[in-house]
């Protein structure tokens, strides 16, 4: 037993070593594609033009284990570590055969060909040139060379003098004809045809990426010209967007719900998933999406409902009972229960009364949420910060003078100048504390001084300015409220389950006490009676029945036994477990469950086994630890634990339940041209399940905007040796 689990550790190892090469390969590949399509612009260097990114793909595996270069003039291949010296040693140096061949070809081409070269033959330019005839190719007013990459024609003996006879028709009609080429992108020399299975192959990857970015990408944008030329310059046939959103649409609409409702019905039972009911009062539009949690760890999607007012208080208990029928087939009981954002119905507790084999959670990633905001209305700390700052913040915003010698200093410290932010209490505690010292000099300027005296709020923001205490506060709340959204991405990321948030509330226990320690704030009993009353608020028993029966969470004790963790519940969190779990059974199976529970809370699982579903690996995409098979717990009430069978079938049901609602996201835009009408609204719920749909199957549950702002806030350098 141990040499088979030995084994599957190493292929797990193995195949996950494969991956990160090949993920890390692809980010090489992508970031050299990058740099040589600004150098072909001539935004970089000049050897791009003979070099090529190429992905080398493994024998044995589908997956790319190198990045090479190819010379486009030999067709060598070279390691892709330092393109620069590979130019220097291959190019410069002659090692390349046809490096030298090449440019006297270009240079014979050049000077000794008596026809004048057409207009429409030159490469583009970037700045316009004059196309006055002269003793030179360049306006008679510059003396510059001529531009690179243009071959120079042989200088004239006499100058050129157009007679106005019939003679100079056919230069004025080729010259006419050079300018429109230049012009109109349609006439640029189009790329060879691809043959039409690549064309439609090509066409369909496109039409995947439009559906899959959730109408980020705007159909509209398909007619542009600078697109269509694309295309025509690839060698693809124009795509008509009625067509790619009418037809085609529906065509992946049909496959992914089918698929979607396939894998639905395949399952023993599933969890409902729900979010979208937090919409603001004031909003226009909101989106309302149910997905299905599957045994096994995976998440499909099942519908997606604009709305374009605010739900009423019993729309939910509404929206979810008739998911669970269509879902379930009209066997309700394979609905093993709903989590989903927390809104003002009581409908997630009404189905779970009427339902007792339901466990309904509300969406953690709210409840975290929800703690910031029992922060801001109940610390004092966090008043004093939220007005101070603001009225810091607006006084710069709105005093030209202030404003003027801040930005002075915001210049020279930053080389970037701004308002700062008044409104949001995060972002203006963010700017504060970004723009600290340029406050500080701003407040030491001699014109800021004089205008403190006429001025009593220019004195009083000077005070609050050298204020030590008052840069403490806003660090205090700014770390504060930074601990807690950066717990509420982790949980997004990871998608817990409903097992693992005693944990994690226990963890924020933790780091709140750390952080009452550091900035030494003294309303300590205030701070952890907010954290316990919205622990309570969120609390629900199937957390604390989850945590004993995963098997991911026994602990070892001095007997070497492998245990449920009851020692870290209180009492009261000792006889949840037991009310659950006799919820959860017929009436008939009570007493035979709570004797099972007995002899689970006494024997627990075979140490072999405990340390088999413990087992963890470092996960090369984040660099944390991770389970080595997370469907481990379940497998092991399957099939080592047979014999707890009223037990085992709570069990299951339980242990692979998520504790967050997962948000499908799309284009506000999207949302808006919903409104327009019933077909609009159609065809956008459409794309937004297809878009939704391909992001469970890649597992990518992160915020895109996020990823947006990290491109537009990098540094990009066009040198190679620094991708």
């Amino acid at each position: 037993m141990a040499a088979a689990n030995a084994l599957a550790t190493g292929e797990s190892s193995s195949a996950a070593t494969v991956e990160a090469t090949a993920r890390t390969a692809s980010r090489r590949y992508e970031a050299l594609v990058s740099v040589r399509t600004k150098a072909m612009k001539g935004k970089g260097a000049w050897y791009w033009a003979h070099l090529e990114p190429l992905l080398v793909h493994g024998s044995d595996s589908s997956l790319p284990k190198a990045v090479k270069l190819r010379c486009s003039l030999c067709d060598a291949l070279f390691s892709a570590s330092n393109p620069s010296r590979t130019a220097s040693e291959h190019l410069k140096r002659g090692t390349c055969p046809n490096f030298t061949s090449a440019a006297a070809v270009a240079a014979a081409s050049a000077g000794l060909s008596s026809a004048p070269t057409p207009i429409s033959s030159f490469p583009p330019c970037r700045k316009r040139q004059s196309l006055l005839p002269s003793d030179s190719m360049l306006s008679p007013f510059s003396s510059s060379p001529p531009l690179p990459g243009i071959p120079a024609l042989p200088a004239p003996h006499h100058r050129l003098a157009l007679s106005g006879g019939k003679e100079d028709l056919g230069a004025l009609a080729m010259l006419e004809d050079s300018v429109k080429r230049l012009k109109s992108p349609k006439g640029a020399s189009p790329g060879p045809a691809l043959a039409k299975p690549l064309a439609d192959i090509a066409l369909s990857l496109l039409a995947d990426w439009l559906f899959e970015s959730g109408g980020a990408a705007s159909p509209s944008s398909l007619d542009h010209p600078k697109f269509r030329a694309f295309l025509h310059q690839v060698g693809l046939p124009a795509l008509s967007p009625r067509a790619l959103f009418g037809p085609i649409l529906d065509s992946r609409f049909h496959d992914a719900s089918v698929e979607s409702a396939a894998r639905s019905h395949d399952t023993l039972y599933f969890q409902l998933n729900s979010a979208g009911w937090n919409t603001a009062p004031d909003a226009e539009q909101s989106l309302l999406s149910l997905a299905v949690n599957l045994p096994n760890g995976t998440t499909v999607f099942h519908r997606a409902t604009v709305s374009t007012s605010r739900a009423p208080s019993d729309y939910a208990e509404d929206v979810f009972r008739d998911a669970v029928a269509k879902i379930s087939g009209g066997a309700a009981h394979r609905c093993a229960g709903i989590v989903a954002d927390r809104f003002k119905s009581k409908a997630l507790r009404n189905l779970e009364t009427q339902n007792h084999w339901m466990v309904n959670v509300h969406c953690q990633l709210q409840g975290l949420h929800g703690l910031i905001k029992d922060f801001t209305r109940n610390l004092h700390i966090f008043h004093s910060a939220a007005s101070k700052s603001s009225r810091l913040a607006e006084f710069f915003n709105t005093n030209s003078l202030a404003r003027a010698v801040l930005q002075k200093y915001q210049l020279q410290e930053l080389n970037h100048s701004r308002l700062l932010h008044s409104q949001n209490l995060n972002a203006v505690l963010e700017d504060l504390i970004f723009f600290s010292h340029s406050l500080q000099l701003a407040i030491l300027d001699e014109d800021f001084k004089l205008l403190c005296l006429d001025d009593s709020m220019a004195r009083e923001i000077s005070d609050l300015i050298r204020d030590a205490r008052f840069w403490n506060e806003l660090q205090a709340v700014h770390s504060l409220v930074k601990l807690v959204e950066t717990m509420s991405k982790e949980m997004e990321a990871e998608r817990p389950l409903i097992g693992q948030c005693l944990p994690l509330w226990d963890e924020l226990r933790g780091k709140v006490k750390t952080w009452l320690a550091k900035f030494h704030i003294e309303a300590v009993i205030d701070v952890e009676r907010i954290v316990e009353r919205r622990f309570k608020k969120n609390y629900h028993p199937a957390w604390s029945a989850a945590f004993i029966l995963d098997p991911l969470y026994l602990t070892k004790d001095a007997s070497g036994k492998y245990l449920p963790p009851f020692k870290f519940l209180t009492p009261e969190q000792e006889k949840d477990v037991d009310r659950l779990i006799t919820r959860l059974v017929s009436r008939e199976e009570a007493h035979i469950v709570l004797m099972e529970l007995m002899k689970w809370r006494t024997d627990g699982l075979d140490p072999l086994y405990a340390q088999a579903v413990q087992m963890k690996q470092l996960d090369p995409a984040t660099g944390k630890m991770r389970v080595a098979n997370p469907q481990s717990s379940r497998l092991v009430w399957e099939t080592c634990l047979s014999e707890l069978r009223s037990l085992g079938r709570v069990a299951v049901r339980l242990i692979f339940l998520h504790a967050t609602a997962c948000r499908v996201r799309c284009s506000p835009n999207l949302l808006r041209v919903a409104r327009r009408s019933r077909l609009a609204s159609e065809r956008a719920e459409k794309i937004i399940f297809v878009a939704a749909q391909a992001r469970f199957e890649r597992r990518s549950f992160s915020d895109d905007e996020e990823k947006d702002a990290e491109i537009f806030g990098e540094n990009e350098d066009d040198d190679a040796s620094s991708v």
